[in-house]
């Protein structure tokens, strides 16, 4: 369970890192459209593990230049709430498979065979 202070940082890490993929990470991520999707933090406020979601599958390549520039965003991270926190929390990134595993969901279940219920059935 996420006290209240963990689940504050958890929004105010996801919205700046939202600006930050938005204006300065542009040159990282080009074109790419990437969303972060969660943010779950550690109970020390130490460690940000970052779920993040692409529009595009292509897109997961960025993944790879997003973790080797992973101090670089947390300097920018750092510049934007560094006057909020004691420490800027390390980052790790995943990547959010939660989009794709629905739509992979959704097909199985709109393949399903279901026949269709007769009269006697809906009586009981």
């Amino acid at each position: 369970m996420e006290s209240k202070r963990q689940q504050k940082f958890n929004k105010l890490i996801q919205k700046e890192l939202g600006g930050i993929f938005q204006k300065e990470a542009k040159h990282i991520i080009g074109s790419a459209f990437i969303t972060v999707s969660r943010v779950i933090i550690s109970p020390d406020l130490s460690v940000a593990r970052i779920y993040l979601s692409f529009l595009v599958d292509k897109d997961r390549a960025v993944f790879e230049i997003l973790n080797d520039k992973k101090s670089e965003i947390r300097k920018h991270l750092g510049n934007r709430i560094g006057k909020s926190v004691r420490i800027v929390p390390e980052l790790a990134f995943f990547i959010d498979d939660s989009a794709t595993y629905a739509q992979h969901m959704d097909k199985v279940i709109g393949d399903l065979n279901i026949p269709e219920a007769t009269d006697e059935d809906e009586e009981e």
